[in-house]
């Protein structure tokens, strides 16, 4: 069984991993793993970060949605996010699925809830703003929030609708439509490309997804003009204009505006009928003219939909149910260990290349060495690679009777292979550690690297390559070297080899650009254990300033106060007080805000209605308890579990208890469910 610092390597690994692989796949468009290795290493750090929220490390793919916007492009800002599924694989979880709606809606067990199955589309996700019926702008999802402007790589495709088609003269085109979908490659089309590219020496790609988003997301629209492109629809954004009472309408008032609609599409009445689209579709999955990967299910009601929300980067509403991958037998060459920020020695296991579901599979973490010696893995050993269910690649066992005849076990090392420090597992952690601390490069360059890093400061020209040649020279050791640089190096950096005067005095100016940052980057670039981006952007949300944020941290009431936001447990919160409570923390911080300057988080950028009320709920509503704390989160405000003198309204429902007794005491303004209602529903307007 692993321990609780053994699955806080695990969880790290797999954030560095699917952040790499992002970076690679939604920037670069040249992914480094197959879609299926990609899920599996996701759902693996999901069901880890589901069991343990408070090890949730500062990177995971949790806290964000795609990956931002690549440089070159000009970007545009979705009016509505264009937020990620959760992804499923194994069918008792659709029957969970169902379950957890049931229990959200507060609906009996037994209840019909319609749901509209739909081929989950291996392609391109895209968005098309259409403005009274013509096609003003598109983008890519990027990161969710913002994407990458393809409005003229969009128009060249014929299947997308330039003007919305309709029987009455645009009398039911809406004056606002952002349609939603996949932009993809059939497979014919894919490898006719291929055969192209081959015969002009140009780049062949790996498969249909990634010539397609290849294609679309080029500087050069000519270029995508020459591309065979295809279009699916399926979802909408903001939208203005006549109602839609169910998805399906929707669906079908897409296809009558022009837009192609997979006609595999099902409407499904209970987990039963969405299970038995999901195997006939895996049926015909082969021989289909284009790549899907699952099925995604969606509640078919908006009003539901409306009721249900969102709960991190994926709404509540819908789920993706992915296909099973595969598994494959390679060679083990080399055992390689990579020492991460927090000291800890990971195994690495480089595999003999192997072509996976026309991917190209070198590499396998091997956890700690624990899960060596259990499995007796060897260099030299022909071992089976697993593409599901757990982390992935991961070795899932050897094949013994390959192995080579002068094979012998692994010995791992007791030295820090970066240092030479001691390297010790301590009582029963499976984790080795190097001891060498702050003293350790690999440890200091990989915290340095973190607080440059593009969430953080991101500051140009402070890359990962240039982190280590500064710390090599001792220019460098923590952060507050980093905005001394130009005082105390400028000279010796425009004099270094491999840096010409333009760029040391970009570099330069890009640090004294960063000296301004924004108070949720500021608190993410500190590396405090469990706080990632999604975290610091909550937290500088909640107190506006950094001052507000370290009263309360450094307060006696803390952990009280900090627990009160959603989102923060009390994990987390020690992990912020412990932070502050360092000496060598304090020191560095005063050092930093001497020449920073942080900037206060402006209440107007919310624009949420109820920013500021908390609410409490006592006793028994009609609505579930997760949808009213739901609803109240959705409109800015939080929710607290205590009456205090800050309370704004307490909900009380059917036979409250304590808390209504203190909240008037108290003279907290107390709401019954209508009133709480009536102030939602006014709030929402």
């Amino acid at each position: 069984m692993q321990t609780k610092e053994e699955i806080k390597q695990e969880l790290q690994d797999l954030a560095d991993k699917l952040e790499r692989y992002d970076e690679a796949y939604h920037q670069k468009d040249a992914p480094l793993v197959s879609d299926a290795e990609y899920d599996a290493l996701r759902r693996r750090a999901e069901q880890l970060e589901a069991e343990y929220p408070d090890l949730i490390p500062e990177n995971s793919l949790s806290k964000r949605v795609g990956f931002q916007p690549a440089a070159g492009f000009k970007k545009i800002e979705h009016t509505i996010p264009m937020l990620s599924l959760q992804d499923i694989f194994d069918e008792d979880e659709v029957v969970e699925f169902m379950n957890r709606l049931h229990k959200f809606l507060g609906l009996p067990a037994d209840a019909p809830i319609d749901i509209v199955a739909e081929p989950k589309i291996d392609g391109l996700g895209y968005s098309a703003v259409y403005e009274n019926g013509h096609f003003v702008r598109g983008a890519t999802r990027g990161d969710g929030s913002v994407g990458e402007d393809i409005t003229e790589n969009l128009k060249t495709i014929s299947e997308l609708p330039q003007t919305l088609k309709t029987e009455d003269l645009f009398s039911q085109v809406p004056s606002l439509l952002d349609v939603r979908g996949e932009v993809y490659m059939r497979k014919s089309d894919f490898l006719a490309l291929n055969e192209e590219q081959k015969a002009k020496n140009d780049k062949v790609f790996a498969n249909p997804r990634n010539a397609a988003a290849g294609s679309l997301r080029q500087l050069d629209s000519s270029v995508t003009a020459k591309r065979k492109l295809s279009i699916f629809s399926y979802a909408r954004g903001a939208y203005e204009g006549a109602p839609f009472k169910t998805h399906w309408e929707f669906l079908q008032s897409l296809k009558a505006w022009g837009f192609p609609i997979n006609p595999l599409i099902r409407l499904c009445h209970n987990a039963k009928e969405m299970l038995q689209f999901f195997h006939e579709l895996g049926e015909k999955r082969a021989s289909l003219p284009y790549d899907i990967d699952g099925v995604v299910y969606k509640v078919n009601d908006f009003a539901l939909q409306k009721r249900l929300g969102f709960i991190a980067r994926s709404p509540r509403w819908a789920i993706a149910h992915k296909f099973p991958a595969e598994q494959a037998t390679t060679v083990l060459k080399r055992i390689r260990i990579q020492v991460g920020r927090t000291g800890a020695l990971t195994p690495v296991a480089d595999l003999e290349p192997i072509n996976v579901g026309g991917v190209l599979v070198q590499h396998a973490t091997l956890h700690n060495a624990d899960e060596i010696i259990r499995k007796d893995i060897r260099e030299g050993d022909t071992v089976v690679v697993q593409r599901a269910g757990d982390v992935i690649p991961q070795v899932v066992r050897v094949v013994k009777d390959k192995r080579p005849a002068d094979s012998k076990p692994f010995e791992f090392p007791k030295l820090c292979p970066v240092c030479g420090a001691h390297a010790v597992k301590e009582g029963d952690d499976a984790v080795t550690y190097c001891m060498g601390g702050l003293t350790c490069p690999a440890q200091a360059m990989e915290r340095l690297k973190h607080f440059v890093s593009k969430d953080a400061f991101d500051i140009q020209g402070l890359g990962d390559k240039n982190i280590e040649q500064f710390y090599g020279l001792g220019w460098i050791k923590n952060p507050m070297d980093i905005f001394t640089l130009r005082d105390k190096y400028e000279l010796q950096l425009l004099s270094l080899e491999g840096w010409g005067q333009k760029s040391a005095l970009n570099l330069l100016e890009a640090i004294d650009k960063a000296k301004d940052i924004s108070l949720p980057r500021f608190i993410y670039a500190l590396g405090i254990p469990e706080i990632g981006e999604a975290t610091a952007k909550l937290l500088a949300k909640h107190f506006g300033t950094w001052a507000n944020f370290v009263a309360t941290s450094t307060g006696g009431d803390g952990i009280e106060k900090l627990t009160e936001i959603d989102g923060i447990g009390v994990t987390m919160a020690q992990d912020i007080i412990d932070f502050f409570a360092e000496g060598h923390n304090q020191i560095l911080l005063a050092k930093l805000l001497s020449v920073l300057h942080v900037q206060e988080v402006r209440k107007s950028d919310a624009n949420l209605p109820l920013e500021g009320k908390s609410f409490v709920f006592t006793g028994t509503l009609s609505i579930s308890r997760d949808e009213a704390k739901s609803r109240v989160l959705e409109l800015g405000g939080k929710v607290s579990s205590s009456v205090s003198v800050k309370t704004s309204f307490v909900v009380a429902g059917v036979e409250p208890g304590s808390k209504y007794t203190k909240a008037q005491e108290l003279g907290v303004v107390i709401l019954d469910e209508n009133a709480f209602k009536k102030l939602l529903d006014d709030s929402a307007k």
